[in-house]
């Protein structure tokens, strides 16, 4: 927490650089025009977000006296501009300059003063007026910094981390935790000038639930908080490489177990009603046939009297009998 506090100053502190500067451009400005002669160049540091108006000032000098008016304008990595305006002929000229963002913020001859309608990051770098005047010459430098918010997120991580990143900011934003833990803070610059911040923490206390992010910048802070994700996870995902075979071969073995039984099942089924089911058909089968061979079939009946005839005494047979015996060939 105290790193927050000691970002949160620093913040401050260059707030007020940037508000003195400012500050201190009008003081010299009233003091060069009480002045009977020229000072020296006036470096002076303009802090601006991105997207808003930039007013960019020059030295406070009667403008009756003024003769030339001058604005040279150096960016990164483009070729210097330079806009003038002649009081005598009232005449503006530029040299090198497209960016129709940047202008006058009134007539020349009412105040020479440039702004920039909306700030962007190719705005960056040197800003410079010169008025030249019948008492001397007076210029003034403003060293223009595009502030870009960065993006902030919060998400957690594995083993009870989380990741705080503030991305793409101008300056680096400052980022810091509440409760502290072990930390690790990594910045990646991108080619615009933008910096990206990601810092990630990991808490080992169990009594740790919840955390706060806190980022600083100069556009101003920001804070988020997230649960941890459950303090038994690390343990868990260690018995994971030994929960998952067992569980496998326990639902194989299972299954196997299954598929045993149902062929123990049908072995039996097959075993011991089958032969009684071809027994009953057997019988069922031959019981029609065996009663039509007894009651229905002529050859059977006579077989039968002829036994009993041969069984017989021959002064018994009667003539019908002897008829019967041979009309069959007997």
């Amino acid at each position: 927490m105290s790193c927050f506090w000691r970002t949160s100053d620093l913040a401050v502190l260059l707030i007020w650089g940037v508000f003195v500067a400012e500050s201190s451009c009008i003081n010299g400005n009233q003091t060069a025009q009480n002045s009977p002669s020229p000072l020296p160049e006036v470096n002076t540091i303009v802090s601006v977000q991105m997207g808003t108006k930039a007013l960019l000032c020059c030295p406070d000098v009667s403008l009756t006296k003024a003769v030339l008016i001058t604005w040279e304008i150096i960016l990164r990595n483009q070729p210097s501009c330079r806009i003038s305006y002649r009081v005598e002929t009232k005449e503006t000229n530029e040299t090198n300059c497209t960016d129709r963002r940047i202008t006058w913020d009134s007539t020349p001859d009412q105040s020479p003063d440039l702004q920039i309608s909306a700030v962007a990051l190719d705005h960056d770098g040197h800003y410079s007026c010169q008025i030249a005047t019948s008492d001397g010459h007076f210029q003034e430098r403003r060293d223009l910094q595009v502030l870009v918010p960065p993006e902030v997120t919060l998400s957690p991580g594995k083993s009870r981390t989380a990741v705080c990143e503030a991305t793409a900011g101008k300056p680096a934003a400052q980022i810091s935790w509440t409760p502290d833990g072990d930390c690790k803070t990594m910045n990646e610059s991108h080619s615009n000038g933008t910096v990206t911040v990601r810092s990630t923490c990991q808490w080992d206390q169990s009594n740790v639930s919840a955390v706060f992010c806190f980022v600083s910048h100069l556009t101003g802070n920001q804070t988020l908080s997230i649960e941890l994700i459950g303090g038994s996870d690390k343990a868990l995902r260690s018995y994971i490489p030994y929960v998952i075979p067992c569980t496998i071969i326990i639902i194989v073995l299972i299954i196997t177990g299954c598929i045993w039984l149902l062929k123990i099942s049908g072995f039996r089924k097959c075993k011991w009603t089958r032969p009684g089911a071809s027994t009953v058909v057997e019988e069922d089968d031959m019981q029609p046939y065996a009663s039509y061979t007894e009651k229905s079939n002529p050859l059977y009946d006579t077989v039968t009297k002829v036994e009993e005839a041969c069984s017989m005494p021959q002064g018994e047979v009667n003539g019908t009998d002897w008829l019967a015996l041979s009309a069959t060939g007997i």
